[in-house]
């Protein structure tokens, strides 16, 4: 045997070797065959039909007016003030709830817008403006 020789036996490679590949393809398809059935398993249920559309209900508006001389007017309609905090009470608890505008004279004493908004409150009205008129 001489050190300066090559034998046919010492050819370099060049293929490359399938087999290491085979094998993880195999192990990688088993494992596809395993989970695909579990990730598929799932209850039938029939589900209701619903629209995107958002339903708009506006809210009624409630105009409640104090005149110079102090009295309450429910949409342009005299009433009591006695009657004022159980109409207030009876339109909160409506649902959605209407806005409350009140529109006080100029030449009233704000005492009685004051406890008209206070009746409001106690009522539960959330939604309270004032309407004033512009210069």
């Amino acid at each position: 045997m001489a050190f300066g020789t090559q034998d046919d036996t010492d050819d370099v490679m060049n293929e490359i070797n399938m087999t290491p590949l085979v094998d993880v393809m195999l192990v990688l398809l088993i494992i596809f065959i395993i989970t695909v059935p579990v990730m598929k398993h799932a209850v039938n249920i029939d589900l209701p039909r619903a629209t995107n559309q958002p339903q708009e209900v506006k809210p009624e508006t409630v105009r409640l007016s104090v005149d110079a001389q102090g009295d309450y007017y429910w949409n342009e309609n005299r009433i009591a003030e006695s009657a004022l905090e159980p109409m207030l009470q009876a339109e909160a608890a409506k649902n959605p709830q209407p806005e409350l505008h009140i529109r006080g004279d100029k030449a009233v004493r704000y005492e009685k817008v004051a406890q008209a908004m206070a009746a409001a409150q106690h009522a539960g009205l959330r939604k309270i403006g004032f309407i004033t008129e512009p210069k």
